[in-house]
């Protein structure tokens, strides 16, 4: 046929009709399809499972000689001068390889602060001239609900850490306008006579809503692909 010459009205209407035609069975053929599911399903993505509520808790680990005013409990086993003489230190003895012999009395007491018994002497933190008192190594005297800043005077870093929020654990408001903060002491978390704390686990990371699998194929690393600068 030659190309100039124009195309009849019957062959235009007749090469219509079976595209449409073709379209009618490319769509219906999807229909079926979809709604057969012959693709298949694309899996559920497995539930995300809750934090464990260990990780929650905000109970302190131990209490506190402040804790124990505050509740109003039975102070009297604090009252050293219920069996220390007055205006006369306790004398504090050792054994043959110099570590402290701790008295019957106080046999719940477990002496370990420090490595190779280095802080072994209870005057390094307790007033011999007033045992009700602790004793900074400036001269400060301080009563035991108000501990920290004797634990600081020899932990600097760790207690300007405590300071600034980045040490220890602060519950309650960020900011103070809209309701109080709560810092734990040193004493919460830490036995002052043995302060070394087993290693919790650490609390999980956020999870991934994207296929672990499926970002580690697409992955440059997993793909073995050097990225471009």
């Amino acid at each position: 046929m030659n190309p100039s010459q124009p195309t009849s009205p019957g062959r235009r209407g007749a090469r219509t009709n079976t595209i449409l035609a073709g379209l009618g069975i490319t769509f219906a053929g999807l229909a079926v399809l979809f709604v057969a599911d012959l693709w298949g399903r694309v899996p559920a993505k497995p539930a995300i499972p809750l934090v464990d509520v260990k990780f929650l808790e905000t109970t302190p680990w131990r209490r506190s000689y402040a804790d124990m005013i505050k509740a109003k409990e039975d102070m009297s086993d604090f009252d050293c001068y219920a069996c220390h003489e007055k205006n006369k230190p306790p004398p504090i003895r050792y054994d043959a390889n110099h570590k402290i012999i701790i008295p019957k009395e106080h046999a719940n007491i477990e002496l370990g602060h420090g490595s190779h018994d280095r802080n072994n002497l209870c005057y390094n933190c307790h007033n011999e001239a007033n045992l009700l008192t602790l004793q900074v190594r400036d001269g400060r005297e301080l009563k035991f609900d108000n501990s920290t800043p004797l634990c600081g005077s020899c932990h600097g870093p760790t207690y300007r850490d405590w300071e600034a929020g980045a040490h220890g654990r602060i519950s309650g408001h960020w900011d103070t306008k809209i309701g109080p903060a709560q810092r734990l002491a040193c004493v919460n978390c830490h036995n002052p006579h043995a302060p070394q704390i087993p290693t919790r686990p650490p609390a999980p990371g956020p999870h991934s809503l994207h296929d672990a699998a499926a970002t580690a194929v697409t992955s440059p690393a997993a793909a073995n692909v050097k990225p471009t600068h």
